[in-house]
């Protein structure tokens, strides 16, 4: 069973996403940068990391792009080995292309649109290796 936060801070797609991704393990849910933040220095302080996280680009106080930013620097302070850190998806519903490539440049594995596809999300599942 996989180990999953989402930071949504829409009601609809926090619940799709919870919902859905249920199946595969036990989900956090969180509503904005700041918390998903706490969130993830929680799970590495209780040695129980995220497998997956799910990173809204636009969310309140702290945007995706910066909590993707944020959880790498911890993970290369950590040392944490590039197989082992916690996989990224970004969400995200607006085609914004610098953003999307800024997020893989930090180091996010994929991203899903707005509104999500259970299908086109479980292939990216897939192809990262989580699934």
């Amino acid at each position: 069973m996989l180990k999953i936060l989402i930071a949504e801070d829409d009601l609809t797609s926090r619940k799709y996403l919870s919902t859905f991704l249920s199946q595969y393990g036990e989900c956090d849910v969180v509503v904005d940068g700041l918390e998903a933040i706490d969130a993830y220095m929680i799970s590495m302080r209780e040695k129980k990391p995220y497998d997956l996280i799910c990173l809204d680009i636009m969310m309140p106080k702290i945007d995706g792009v910066k909590v993707l930013k944020t959880i790498r620097d911890l993970e290369m302070k950590k040392f944490i080995l590039p197989d082992k850190r916690a996989k990224i998806i970004m969400t995200t519903a607006l085609s914004e292309a610098e953003l999307v490539q800024e997020a893989f440049e930090y180091g996010c594995e994929a991203y899903a649109s707005k509104p999500i596809k259970t299908d086109k999300f479980i292939e990216v599942m897939n192809k990262i290796g989580l699934i």
